[in-house]
């Protein structure tokens, strides 16, 4: 994976420190709310620097062998184990190239897989069954990132692992900044008409992060979702766009992107749960669009 063009938008700081962090040798984890844009950073930078990325999705039935590689039975039997038997892992191909492995969700790795990173961390090294060991090439580095401590169905980093990582936290980009990330993923001449209605859904995503009765706000993903819906509805001829088909267009996006609290509400069916949400963001929504005006 080479040379990135995804257009990254209000993060020049966090770019050049791990960029700088990269440069001196440190593995660097990135932490921040689901849709923050921490994998868009990350290949970003390592598209400045020219540097190829091997990328690795966190996941529970991940294995250690997965990670590192393993040898093929059929090749096995017939050569024995050695490198014409061997499947490369990431971890073996970025270590041997000298490139970036990037891990997403880290903390979604069992432990067991995530231990294997220490020794290529501290010394650059991992020792091979029957193949011995393996020294990392120079500007071989793991940028990893990670979900909020606190999210459930996530896992704790262990102290030795996040003693080899250099922390930075990537906060929300400003409405501003998140209108400015949506309106690149629709092609060709933005009307004054969509324009406002995209506007007004990146003003609703931002309302759902701090919703009383939603647990976790929806990401820009779902802003984008919403102007890409709005772009087809309103190039396939006159105009037929009104709240409540705004409305409904919001729901469709919304419904699996937030995460809503239970407690009183707990007896009542999702669809009535996010109608009453919903009822209340688009009320907060107009009182906002009447401030901006």
């Amino acid at each position: 994976m080479k040379h990135q063009t995804v257009k990254l938008i209000g993060r020049d700081s966090e770019k050049e420190l791990i960029a700088t962090l990269l440069k001196v040798g440190k593995h660097v984890l990135l932490e921040g709310s689901v849709g923050v844009g921490k994998t868009t950073l990350a290949l970003t930078v390592a598209g400045s620097l020219s540097k190829k990325v091997i990328r690795v999705d966190g996941d529970g039935r991940f294995t250690e062998q997965k990670l590192v590689g393993s040898f093929d039975p059929k090749i096995a039997l017939e050569k024995g184990f050695t490198n014409d038997s061997f499947l490369p892992g990431p971890l073996y191909q970025a270590m041997k190239d000298g490139e970036i492995l990037l891990i997403n969700e880290l903390n979604r790795m069992p432990e067991m897989v995530q231990n294997v990173l220490l020794p290529a961390m501290d010394e650059g090294v991992i020792q091979l069954p029957y193949l011995g060991e393996l020294r990392a090439k120079p500007g071989f580095a793991i940028i990893a990132t990670q979900n909020p401590r606190e999210f459930v169905a996530t896992s704790s980093l262990s102290e030795a692992l996040l003693d080899r990582f250099e922390w930075i936290a990537i906060q929300p980009l400003t409405e501003a900044q998140e209108l400015e990330v949506v309106l690149t993923h629709i092609p060709g001449k933005i009307s004054d008409e969509l324009r406002s209605w995209i506007t007004q859904a990146v003003m609703l995503v931002t309302l759902t992060r701090s919703q009383a009765k939603i647990k976790r706000g929806a990401s820009v993903r779902a802003a984008i979702s919403m102007a890409q819906i709005l772009e087809k509805e309103l190039s396939t001829g006159p105009s037929k766009m009104n709240e409540d088909r705004f409305k409904l267009i919001a729901k469709t996006a919304l419904a699996n992107r937030i995460e809503l609290l239970t407690g009183k509400y707990s007896n009542q069916p999702y669809s009535d749960l996010l109608d009453d949400v919903l009822r209340e963001l688009f009320e907060a929504l107009q009182t906002a669009v009447k401030k901006s005006k």
